[in-house]
């Protein structure tokens, strides 16, 4: 089989533009022995943890002391001069504030973009699912920083976390999704009060516009985002919503749709959807002249029957009701195949690789998004990664593989790695380190 790589599309190529962008970033070295190590070596080595899904700093930095194959393949496939131990990783990406590693976000999506790869995402008119959501990302009753979020529990003590909000192109139809730069929910500079989750939404809306003016977008969400002031700020930024509403939080709507809802049925692939729809209704009696239509599906299979109810801003026609509705339920793709596989799936997402006293748990996270989008990126456009994964037949098979092959053998390009588990581990394609 002759598999073939999409040059800027394979991790050699991102990994290459990902250098480009943090060797920029100033360097602030700090008068330690370590002072060859520069800041975008340090980035570069904790992207290589996260990408090779190591366990820890410590399993990796003892790896790279041991001065095997390891040190040339962090050379060949990271760029990445020499790495750091596992403490002066800490202390220099504790210093990194977040918002410099968006660059990094944007210049990855912007080869995926000139690569056409994003095309076969658009949906309702053209535009982009866009699911948001918050998740957390770490939990100590003792560890914290003064960025640090707060619990206060029933019996007097308190616990500290940090969370963030994340956001991904996403398809009904397609498994691997397109993260966009997170925004962290933390306490800002100052602040008493915990971040929520709705600012850290309105962040990532102007962020958007920003970094990405003109992409058509439909943002979804759950209940907590189908609010007044949230809308009004899709619509001045331009982006279409498909986005739950729950009879709890929109008494006032469910109140006003009774007896004036159309109804249509339609059964495809062995399920009976059976919608109510209403253009054109006030969101609520405090925003009036906020006009949103209103979208119930009842889905009815052989195991019973599932309710769910959206307010959008796309008229609703007997045309586009499913495409609608599937668009809604596919926020779910930003819980299942994105938070899913960060926390299950070899990333560890919720492992306390270093917490810090700046900024070090959301860079770490930031970091593991960045490995996640390249993961996903291969999968969908490299040929070479496919066929490595289908050969592995679960991505958790083919991470221990990979993580193997470069810590006992000597890899001259990604494309040797991937054609070297896809078709078996040959000579001359990788050479054993004797040492």
């Amino acid at each position: 089989m002759n598999h073939k790589s999409r040059k800027n599309l394979s991790a050699a190529g991102l990994l290459l533009k990902m250098k480009s962008v943090v060797k920029r970033l100033p360097n602030q070295i700090n008068g330690t022995n370590e002072d060859a190590i520069t800041l975008a070596d340090s980035i570069m080595s904790a992207l290589a943890i996260f990408a090779l899904k190591f366990p820890s700093l410590l399993a990796f930095d003892t790896a790279y002391r041991d001065e095997g194959p390891i040190y040339h393949n962090l050379r060949t496939l990271f760029h990445v001069k020499k790495a750091p131990c596992d403490t002066y990783m800490r202390e220099r990406l504790d210093e990194v504030p977040p918002e410099k590693l968006r660059k990094c976000f944007t210049s990855v999506f912007s080869e995926i973009q000139r690569g056409k790869a994003l095309e076969d995402y658009r949906y309702i008119g053209g535009a982009y699912l866009l699911p948001l959501d918050g998740t957390g990302m770490f939990e100590s009753k003792s560890i914290h920083c003064k960025n640090c979020c707060v619990k206060n529990h029933r019996d007097g003590t308190k616990s500290y976390y940090h969370k963030i909000l994340a956001g991904a192109i996403v398809h009904p139809d397609m498994k691997t999704v397109i993260p966009l730069a997170p925004e962290a929910i933390t306490k800002e500079d100052g602040a008493t009060k915990n971040g929520s989750e709705q600012k850290a939404a309105n962040r990532f809306i102007t962020n958007l516009q920003k970094e990405h003016p003109h992409l058509k977008i439909i943002i979804t969400g759950d209940s907590l985002y189908s609010k007044g002031p949230f809308i009004r700020q899709l619509q001045d930024a331009g982006y279409n919503y498909i986005l739950n509403a729950k009879q709890g939080d929109h008494k006032a709507l469910f109140e006003f749709i009774k007896g004036i809802c159309s109804e249509y049925i339609t059964k495809k692939k062995g399920k009976t959807y059976k919608y109510r729809y209403v253009n054109n209704i006030p969101l609520n009696n405090a925003n009036q002249d906020i006009s949103v239509n209103f979208l119930e599906c009842t889905e009815v299979t052989s195991k019973g029957a599932k309710t769910f109810t959206w307010v959008t801003d796309i008229t609703i026609t007997e045309d586009n009701i499913h495409d609608i509705m599937k668009g809604g339920r596919a926020r779910w793709k930003i819980e299942n195949e994105t938070f899913n596989t960060l926390k299950n799936q070899g990333y560890q997402f919720e492992h306390n690789f270093g917490h810090g006293k700046k900024y070090l748990s959301t860079v770490f996270a930031m970091l593991m998004m960045l490995a996640f989008l390249i993961d996903q990126t291969q999968e969908r456009c490299d040929a070479l990664f496919q066929a490595a994964l289908k050969k592995r037949k679960r991505k958790k098979y083919l991470w221990e593989k990979v993580r193997g092959i470069f810590m006992h053998f000597l890899i001259s390009s990604w494309d040797d790695l991937w054609k070297g588990i896809a078709h078996g581990i040959q000579i001359p394609l990788f050479t054993l380190d004797t040492g």
